[in-house]
């Protein structure tokens, strides 16, 4: 599976943006879905899942500021950034933790938050 995450951009400072990532219905109601980020230089992290019962967990990095939630109608998890900050630049992703165990990940989307 190769999921496909969407919604990033350029954002000042204390900006928010919401990211979007589709699935299939097969893969998306049955599976824990993730939120993953990749800076420059660093390695990717996990940043927050949600189960398909809807129980969430977030990093302490980003803990009060994003929120990850989902759609069941739409096979779509979201991740709402509120109060952006320059460390946050990263790509970000969207995965399952089967896939991103075994080093499957679609094409991720950019967010540049500048200072």
């Amino acid at each position: 599976v190769q999921l496909q995450a969407s919604g990033g951009g350029l954002v000042q400072a204390g900006g928010s943006l919401r990211l979007s990532c589709a699935a299939s219905r097969s893969i998306f109601s049955n599976n824990v879905m993730g939120w993953y980020r990749q800076a420059p230089g660093k390695q990717r992290e996990l940043i927050a899942t949600i189960t398909s019962a809807g129980r969430t967990n977030v990093a302490d990095s980003v803990k009060g500021r994003f929120t990850i939630s989902r759609d069941n109608t739409k096979n779509t998890v979201y991740l709402q950034m509120n109060s952006l900050n320059p460390e946050d630049t990263a790509v970000y992703y969207c995965n399952t933790p089967v896939d991103a165990i075994r080093g499957l990940w679609g094409q991720g989307t950019q967010v540049t938050v500048s200072s």
